[in-house]
């Protein structure tokens, strides 16, 4: 892990809202973007470099999909790697996903079937990634919306299991095993307590919307009360811990969008895991 991570709440920084954030330079901990977005250089890029200048900034990568068959792509690779260094950002982190095959590019987050070798096959390419970034990167959970036959560990015993041979950490995503629960039937806290309690470096909540019976995951809503109660259980089993609230679609106004982040930030700062911290600014270390 980078020698430094976040402690309490930031907000997803999305295109519609990055002149308001340089205008008015709002009372946010710090601001996670999607990676992918920022790999061109112009205008987007230059403009991420003013917000870093005044907050941390975490990277969120969409598009490795560390799960494929095929190793991450060079270019994407190098790209990352240019941006990584270029904003010099807290957290770094991708997905736990496929989304290339036989020459095609699927434009979602696939979830790994959890067979024979596909740990061997992340492991590798997680590795990689690593190596070229001379850094270690979170790995997210993702939502499933189908169970897999003859599968061999749950994905939290993956992803620790990842932890274990790659020296990764988990980005601990509380709206995906909530969506998973209501689809899959699986026991969220269960996974909870399957991660072990060191390797969690940044947790995201978000909200779903059902759509033909299925729980699906728009980020798209706000925060559901099982979400907070999930994330209650998550700050008391792994401590005082970087929280991301993602927003995506039905992007709201701004100062909406800040109201939902400060109910956010009273619930993080108000669990019992940080009335036990010395005072700290938001920035301050705590090693994973």
């Amino acid at each position: 892990m980078n020698p430094k991570v976040l402690t309490a709440a930031g907000l997803g920084l999305r295109g519609p809202h990055v002149a308001a954030v340089l205008a008015r330079q709002p009372a946010v901990g710090w601001w996670e973007v999607h990676s992918e977005n920022y790999f061109g250089g112009g205008e987007p890029i230059a403009a991420l470099e003013q917000v870093r200048a005044g907050y941390p900034v975490s990277l969120h990568g969409v598009g490795l999909g560390l799960g494929s068959a095929d190793a991450p792509r060079s270019e994407h690779l190098s790209q990352l790697k240019a941006l990584v260094e270029r904003i010099e950002p807290i957290l770094v982190s991708e997905h736990l996903c496929w989304n290339r095959a036989g020459g095609h590019y699927f434009n979602d987050l696939l979830p790994v079937p959890r067979i024979e070798g596909a740990l061997d096959l992340v492991a590798r390419h997680i590795d990689l990634v690593q190596n070229v970034l001379g850094r270690s990167i979170l790995i997210e959970n993702v939502s499933a919306y189908v169970a897999f036959e003859g599968e061999l560990c749950t994905e939290a015993q993956m992803l620790a299991e990842l932890v274990a041979r790659t020296g990764c950490g988990v980005l601990l995503d509380l709206n995906n095993l909530h969506v998973n629960a209501l689809n899959l039937r699986i026991d969220p806290f269960a996974e909870l307590a399957r991660l072990p309690k060191h390797c969690v470096g940044e947790m995201h909540v978000a909200g779903f919307e059902w759509m033909d019976g299925t729980a699906i995951d728009t980020h798209g809503a706000a925060v559901s009360d099982a979400v907070w109660t999930l994330l209650d259980a998550a700050l008391e089993r792994f401590g005082p811990t970087a929280v991301l609230l993602e927003r995506d679609t039905h992007l709201p106004p701004l100062d909406s969008l800040l109201q939902e982040y400060a109910q956010l930030q009273a619930r993080v700062l108000a669990s019992p895991s940080y009335a036990l911290m010395p005072p700290q600014t938001t920035a301050e270390a705590a090693t994973c």
